[in-house]
Order: C-alpha cells, then sequence, then structure tokens
C-alpha cells in the first residue's frame, strides 16, 4: 500500500554556505555520487525530477514523480535549506519525503539511516575537502553471502579494522589496491562502516538489513584516481569476500 513518508534532519558545519551549496550541486562526488542540476527553478534534477527551488547559498529543493530507476517510490522530494550561522559556518535542515509504494516500514528504516551516513559523509567532506574534485566509484556484491546476517562483518574483518577500535581514532586497514594503509574510523553502525584517509573516504553499506548486499563506495581526491581502476579493485576484493 503506498504511503508518505519524511525524513528530517538539521546540523551544523563549520563551511560558509556557499561551500554547502557547492557540495549539493556541483561537488556531490565527493560524499554522495555524481549528480547534476539545471541551475535555475523548472530545471531538470536527478532521476527524471525537477527543481521546484534554486536559490544559490540558500535554499535547493527537487521534486520527482516516478524517479527513474527506484521502483520502491512513486514520489520522491529532497529539500535543503542552508542559514549562515553566527561567527561562521552553516545551518543546514534536510527534508526527504515522498511516497514509499510498499514494504513501508523496511525502506522507511533503510532510508532513514542512509540519511544520517549520507549527512556525516558530507560533513566529513565539508571539513576535510571541501572544493577538491572526486572521482566516485560504487561496486556491490552480487554473492548471496554478501546478504547473510553478518555479512557487514565479514567486510570489516577482511578490511583488517583492529577490534575494540574507537569512532575518530586512526587505524592500519588493508584496502584493495593500497595495501595496509592508516586511515581514521570516522563512522561506525550495526550498518554502516566509514573510513578517511588524507585523499579518500571509503563507505562501506550494510544493506544487508534491507534485504539487499553489502556494497561500498568511495570518494578519491587523488588527482590521479581513476573510477574504473577503484570500481574494479573493489569488486574483486568484495568477491573474495563473499566467495
Amino acid at each position: 500500500m503506498p504511503e508518505e513518508f519524511e525524513i528530517v534532519r538539521e546540523f551544523e558545519v563549520d563551511a560558509a554556505p556557499d561551500q554547502v551549496w557547492e557540495a549539493l550541486t556541483s561537488g556531490s562526488a565527493g560524499w554522495l555520487w555524481p549528480q547534476e542540476y539545471e541551475p535555475r527553478e523548472g530545471g531538470a534534477a536527478p532521476f527524471g525530477g525537477a527543481i521546484t527551488a534554486w536559490e544559490p547559498g540558500r535554499r535547493l529543493t527537487a521534486r520527482t514523480v516516478d524517479p527513474e530507476g527506484v521502483p520502491q517510490q512513486s514520489l520522491n522530494q529532497l529539500d535543503h535549506v542552508i542559514e549562515p550561522r553566527p561567527g561562521g559556518g552553516s545551518y543546514v535542515r534536510y527534508v526527504h519525503s515522498g511516497i514509499f509504494v510498499d514494504d513501508w516500514e523496511n525502506q522507511y528504516d533503510g532510508a532513514s539511516k542512509h540519511t544520517d551516513f549520507y549527512l556525516h559523509t558530507l560533513a566529513q567532506y565539508l571539513t576535510h575537502f571541501a572544493g577538491r574534485p572526486a572521482v566516485w566509484a560504487s561496486v556491490s556484491s552480487a554473492a548471496a553471502t554478501a546478504g547473510a546476517p553478518d555479512a557487514l562483518e565479514s567486510a570489516v574483518a577482511a578490511l583488517g579494522l583492529p577490534a575494540g577500535v574507537g569512532v575518530g581514532e586512526t587505524v592500519p586497514v588493508l584496502l584493495p589496491g593500497a595495501g595496509e594503509v592508516d586511515a581514521v574510523l570516522d563512522y561506525r553502525t550495526a550498518y554502516f562502516l566509514g573510513l578517511r584517509t588524507p585523499d579518500a573516504m571509503y563507505r562501506v553499506f550494510g544493506r544487508n538489513h534491507w534485504g539487499a548486499t553489502v556494497g561500498v563506495a568511495v570518494h578519491d581526491f587523488d588527482a590521479r584516481a581513476d573510477a574504473d581502476t577503484l570500481a574494479q579493485e573493489w569488486q574483486k576484493w568484495l568477491d573474495g569476500v563473499y566467495a
């Protein structure tokens, strides 16, 4: 049964409103995935949508009916309001709303938890990489074992993350194509893992919790990075983890 939903988040970042705007509109490869907006109200938005509010540095709203490639939804809207914070930085209010066509509780739970992870990654981007061009790669496993209840834990173990590490600590991890690298553990829940190095962010998604499989996204800010190479390296790694 189709049913409406709304996910609301409010947060602060040290970045200026113009930097937040850049991250949302032209720098999304650095924290989400590459997206293109036609820069005007009424212009084209991702997934076949249209821009209903385009106020540079202040507000971005995009609305999509029957989003392309998203059969779980018949309506999707993303609204971002940015306000300057006294003394510097910004307040951001994010509202994701729309209609899920079925499996409402599972879809809402997944969307809500993904929202927290994505917005955390946005804040990491604005804090550590703002304005730097990014190469983005994303892969997932097709193996049935990548959808098992403990599938995310298998990926974490394969990265060599030491036990008992807390968020904010720097630890050695084993990254495909790079070997052992020191990385900051910037996010860790039962559903997601986030690692940050001086030139990249690595996001591991435990989508096995919502009936899909574990996936990885890489946001690489090294000028030598290549999206195809990153995808191949991480796909091979995932295939090995869940062989």
